[in-house]
């Protein structure tokens, strides 16, 4: 029985770190503390499956709950229901590139990624968004000067001086491994694709927001980064293994701004 029908919203599991609500997004909108970001995995409706129903009009209802929101879809799925995100700025999108392909159609290529796009609202400036940094293997470049580079393109902006420290912008193409093996969501996401998305869009000690927790990785990713989580996810049974999942996790040290 989820929670609205049961007349009460009480967590399904909770600890100092994620609280995971079974029900409906709508049933917990009044609850949510303030949040920081929305990470959504929406079903997409592109399937015949019993749980793969697009929830109407989701965007437009949380477009108040944070100013910033990941959303993973189809190039499909975003055509298709493009207007339900009228009320948010676009910003980029990010590719994730998977290991195996995940449809079986004969007809067309077969599908390697998905597509995760970032979604504000308000000015840029007021929100979060620090890209991340990964090592870089190669040459490494002692010192080197940005200004030429900029002039040929932008006219003279002056020289700006710059020291390789090693490291490069986390790209816009992510390479995460699949749990087949262990997943417990048919369309579980790895926690390797979630923590540069929430590294760059949340805040440390900040708030996440899932409407459609599935297998709750989002909720385990944002614990191991310092960050908390409000999950909710309308099946039971995802529920049940999901807190199984989180209550197995040690918790993290205390983890301050």
């Amino acid at each position: 029985m989820t929670a609205a029908a049961s007349g009460r919203v009480t967590p399904y599991y909770e600890d100092d770190w994620v609280t995971l609500y079974h029900g409906e997004y709508r049933d917990v909108l009044g609850l949510l503390p303030p949040v920081d970001l929305i990470i959504a995995d929406p079903p997409y409706g592109e399937t015949s499956l019993e749980w793969d129903v697009w929830p109407d009009g989701w965007p437009g209802e949380l477009a108040g709950v944070a100013r910033s929101m990941w959303c993973f879809g189809s190039m499909r799925m975003f055509l298709t229901r493009g207007r339900e995100f009228s009320d948010w700025k676009f910003s980029q999108d990010v590719v994730w590139m998977k290991q195996r392909p995940t449809t079986v159609a004969t007809d067309r290529f077969a599908r390697m990624h998905e597509y995760v796009l970032h979604w504000y609202q308000g000015p840029w400036s007021d929100v979060q968004h620090e890209t991340p940094k990964i090592p870089h293997i190669g040459k490494r470049v002692a010192t080197t000067t940005r200004g030429s580079v900029s002039r040929n393109i932008r006219g003279d902006l002056g020289a700006s001086a710059w020291e390789d420290d090693g490291a490069r912008w986390q790209p816009s193409i992510l390479e995460a491994r699949t749990h087949r093996a262990v997943a417990i969501n048919e369309t579980e996401k790895p926690t390797g694709l979630l923590e540069p998305l929430i590294s760059y869009a949340c805040p440390l000690g900040g708030t996440i927001f899932d409407p459609f927790a599935g297998s709750c990785s989002t909720g385990v990713a944002a614990r191991v980064l310092g960050r908390k989580a409000v999950l909710v996810e309308k099946r039971e049974s995802q529920c049940e293994k999901a807190a199984l999942r989180l209550s197995a996790m040690p918790l993290p040290f205390e983890v301050t701004a």
